[in-house]
């Protein structure tokens, strides 16, 4: 299955504005010409919609209801944890759920409305699940930092790996650069959290961005507080350490000019 490279935005830090390059023009008619299934939508920070096949995904929805009305409805929804920026239940509950399944860890279960739970399925660290050809399997996620272990606890919440057609996306969720991402193998798209004090620094990220090698790597989720992620710095160290490894800069803050 060939890799598909999105519509690209590169954020420049230094003077907050947003610029598209025509690299990404020539991408786009590459992306094209090889005519991939797999599709990405960054929505905001932790949210985005893949569509791979004709199967829609959401992962992490939340901010209402109108933030995906440009999108198709969802045929799974994937939930990685319990904090307000991956679970709104009022969200869950706006968006149009009738053919959907949703995927979650039993943290989230437990705060899922009756009328969710009827779409729900649970599933914890290290089980595996085919949902219309995808075999997704829940990676954990969770601090390594004494003084960060309260935000993610081992075993809570759920990373995700998806597997189809030979080519294996992971989505890492809130994590520090734990053992388990590091012996991943064989991954063709990473998106890849970085953010203090709730996951890890860009140095931790990069660093275990180089032992699991995937071919692509997505940075999300980089907005802190007060600060935000210096994703230019991750994208130096990743290719400085192995130039083969591809960082690919979406928008995940389209209201914000980081």
């Amino acid at each position: 299955m060939g890799i598909a490279v999105f519509c690209l935005f590169i954020v420049s830090c230094k003077d907050g504005k947003k610029k598209e390059t025509a690299t990404n023009n020539a991408t786009k008619e590459i992306t094209k010409e090889n005519d991939s299934n797999f599709q990405i939508t960054p929505i905001e920070h932790a949210t985005a919609v893949f569509k791979w096949g004709n199967t829609t995904i959401y992962i992490d929805p939340v901010g209402g209801a109108d933030m995906f009305k440009k999108q198709d409805e969802p045929d799974l929804i994937l939930v990685t944890d319990i904090h307000g920026d991956h679970l709104n239940v009022e969200t869950l509950e706006a968006i149009n759920t009738k053919k959907t399944t949703i995927i979650a860890p039993q943290a989230v279960a437990d705060k899922l409305s009756d009328n969710l739970k009827t779409k729900l399925t649970i599933l914890n660290n290290d089980a595996s699940i085919d949902f219309a050809n995808i075999k997704i399997t829940a990676i954990p996620m969770y601090n390594l930092r004494e003084e960060a272990i309260k935000f993610h606890s081992k075993g809570r919440g759920n990373g995700y790996l998806l597997e189809k057609g030979g080519e294996r996306v992971y989505f890492s969720g809130d994590t520090e650069d734990i053992p388990e991402m590091r012996a991943l193998q064989n991954i063709d798209k990473a998106f890849i959290c970085m953010n203090l004090p709730y996951t890890m620094t860009v140095k931790s990220a990069a660093s275990a961005v180089l032992e699991f090698k995937p071919k692509q790597v997505y940075p999300y989720h980089y907005r802190g507080k007060p600060d935000v992620s210096d994703i230019a710095k991750f994208k130096q160290l990743v290719n400085d350490g192995n130039k083969d490894i591809e960082v690919i800069q979406l928008d995940w803050y389209p209201n914000a000019s980081y």
